[in-house]
């Protein structure tokens, strides 16, 4: 018979802590682009085509389209959010929630956009672009 496993209830508290903690780590990221937005989607777009991952005819519409993307993160519900960054998800152990969204966004998105030429580099390449300097600014 398979034995049942029942967590005690100083297990159940610490476990219930680790996920209180993280959900809230999540929503700090997620509303601190409220003031940053303008900076964020500036300094990810203007990355992305320095670093050649991204080559475009028109970096002004490619930021624009940053300022959006963002701006739907700010009124996403999480199921949205998980379902955007579920294929990116194990792109890296510990990712952050607005550099995954971003790169999914780069991924799936961007790559149809009228200005868009084409995308290079690899997806680790793309997050670590933008985990930089989400980082840098969201801090």
């Amino acid at each position: 018979m398979a034995k049942v496993f029942r967590p005690s209830t100083r297990e159940s508290s610490i476990l219930s802590r680790i996920e209180s903690s993280k959900e809230h780590a999540r929503r700090k990221s997620i509303n601190s682009i409220r003031d940053h937005i303008d900076t964020l989607s500036n300094a990810v777009a203007m990355k992305l085509v320095e670093n050649k991952l991204v080559e475009t005819t028109n970096k002004n519409g490619v930021e624009d389209q940053f300022y959006k993307c963002l701006e739907t993160l700010l009124y996403a519900e999480d199921f949205d959010i998980d379902y955007m960054t579920a294929p990116f998800r194990q792109l890296v152990p510990n990712p952050h929630v607005v550099s995954l969204y971003l790169t999914a966004f780069v991924i799936e998105k961007l790559i149809n956009h009228k200005d868009t030429v084409d995308i290079y580099g690899s997806d680790d390449e793309i997050y670590h672009c933008i985990n930089q300097q989400v980082t840098k600014i969201l801090v």
